[in-house]
């Protein structure tokens, strides 16, 4: 079978492969990106996250694609769908889109371009799928400006405390957006 590829203008959005999980922790491990995130990871917590991702797209056809600049073939991100994850939350089943990007890249309209192609993707491949949810912690407003503008709504009924981080965690609250799904 043949690898998924998605093309942009300046992007490949592409399933994760093996032996990506260390180009995108150098990419990405960063303490601008993880900010929101946690903070920065050790090498196994990306080798999950690629086997978790390769294993999302053999089940689903679809994952957070690694996102590659077609400019020089760089690991730059990842943006794709995928079903969340959480038990228990508003988000449990629902197709969320997600996305991750170098800071490198920040502010250049990268993370648009390939949310919108997911998106895009969706309407054609997950079109039984009423709504595209994304969330994120209420003080990244990069990501939160992001969704806006791709046209999510507010959806304060499907906000949540991440089950994987304690009570009181600085991080633990989360707000979603949701665009419906043209029929």
């Amino acid at each position: 079978m043949a690898e998924f590829r998605l093309e942009t203008e300046r992007l490949w959005l592409r399933a994760w492969r093996a032996r990506d999980a260390e180009p995108f922790r150098q990419a990405l491990d960063t303490g601008d990106v993880t900010r929101w995130l946690g903070g920065r990871q050790p090498l196994e917590h990306y080798v999950r996250l690629s086997a978790a991702m390769q294993q999302s797209q053999a089940d689903h056809g679809h994952c957070f694609w690694i996102m590659e600049d077609k400019a020089d073939g760089a690991i730059i991100g990842f943006c794709g769908p995928r079903r969340g994850r959480h038990v228990g939350t508003p988000i449990y089943g629902e197709l969320e889109l997600g996305w991750r990007l170098a800071s490198s890249h920040w502010g250049k309209g990268y993370a648009r371009e390939a949310a919108a192609a997911a998106m895009r993707w969706c309407r054609q491949h997950r079109p039984l799928d009423r709504r595209l949810i994304a969330y994120t912690v209420p003080r990244n407003s990069a990501s939160r400006g992001l969704m806006m503008a791709l046209g999510m709504q507010r959806r304060s009924d499907m906000d949540f405390d991440h089950p994987d981080l304690p009570p009181g965690h600085p991080l633990r609250r989360h707000i979603t957006y949701a665009v419906e799904q043209p029929a």
